[in-house]
């Protein structure tokens, strides 16, 4: 049975005569990992921030496991943990003592284990100004997740990292997961979001305009499939190849790429084609459309098709 984590109902937050959110409601269940896509100025943070109780709404209701933000911030303190991309820590304070300070905070003893588990364990005396790029990203989740809060809130979280920290990260963020921890991603990295999220809301301008898994929003729209084919020969090059199901195709070096709708038939008549003309197989792939793709699709068209 699940349990509902995080409810925003139709939220609504102005700035003047501009309208940051416009309405959007969101729904988060205990143990998924839930993703805010869109792009800037798209109303994510904005968001975020009237969960964290760091904005009043306007207008709707947003509520942490039935408590409201704006008016019990001291326990909605202890049901969230926030990893900005910037933590604001004083520069000469050292690794462990922001780990003391924030457990004193939340009145638990500090969890130095923490360090172990994101490879911060040589860094405990260090300076935070010390600290790398991805080092600090890496303490600022040990220091949200301190008090073991049933809600993580990350606000890009892997911007800017290198392959391992990445990789640690999201290690961590699945490892959170698999404990019953709630995790709200929001990223720009749509392929972050496609690896890591359980399901997803696209907001634009202010609205949600797409809500689902990855994998049913990539399923919708056009939803072209991509048949990449290599051939000794190139035949598949040529200006009168004609195919079934096939809308587009691009020369891109030496892959041929046909954008199908329905790639069962596409991909039966290429073989029969290649075999025809003599030429052989080198490589084949069909791959169903990113969720990138799909996010470029909703965005730049303007909402859902």
């Amino acid at each position: 049975m699940t349990e509902t984590v995080l409810t925003v109902r139709g939220l609504r937050k102005v700035y003047g005569a501009s309208v940051a959110v416009d309405g959007i409601d969101v729904q988060v269940e205990r143990g998924e990992i839930f993703g805010l896509l869109g792009p800037n100025g798209a109303g994510k943070t904005t968001t975020l921030e009237c969960v964290e109780g760091i904005r009043r709404p306007d207008g709707g209701k947003v509520s942490v496991l039935d408590v409201d933000p704006n008016s019990s911030t001291q326990r909605l303190y202890e049901l969230i943990g926030v990893q900005l991309q910037t933590s604001g820590l004083p520069p000469a304070m050292r690794v462990d003592e922001a780990m003391e300070f924030f457990c004193a905070y939340h009145r638990v003893p500090p969890r130095y284990e923490l360090f172990d588990r994101l490879g911060l364990a040589d860094k405990r005396h260090s300076q935070y100004v010390s600290l790398s790029t991805g080092q600090q990203r890496r303490l600022a989740l040990c220091l949200a997740v301190a008090h073991q809060p049933p809600l993580v809130l990350l606000d890009e979280p892997t911007a800017g990292l290198d392959v391992e920290s990445r990789t640690q990260l999201h290690d961590v963020m699945h490892e959170l997961r698999s404990e019953g921890t709630t995790i709200v991603l929001a990223t720009h990295d749509m392929a972050e979001a496609e690896k890591m999220a359980d399901r997803v809301s696209i907001l634009l301008h202010g609205k949600v305009v797409a809500s689902g898994s990855p994998r049913e929003l990539t399923a919708t729209g056009a939803g072209l499939t991509k048949v990449a084919v290599r051939t000794e020969g190139r035949v598949l090059a040529r200006d009168d190849v004609d195919l079934p199901a096939v809308r587009q195709r691009v020369l891109r070096e030496d892959y041929v790429t046909f954008y199908s709708t329905d790639p069962g038939p596409t991909v039966s008549a290429v073989l029969a084609y290649v075999a025809e003309q003599g030429d052989r197989l080198i490589d084949l792939r069909v791959e169903r459309p990113t969720l990138e793709e799909r996010f470029l699709e909703i965005t730049q068209g303007g909402g859902v098709s």
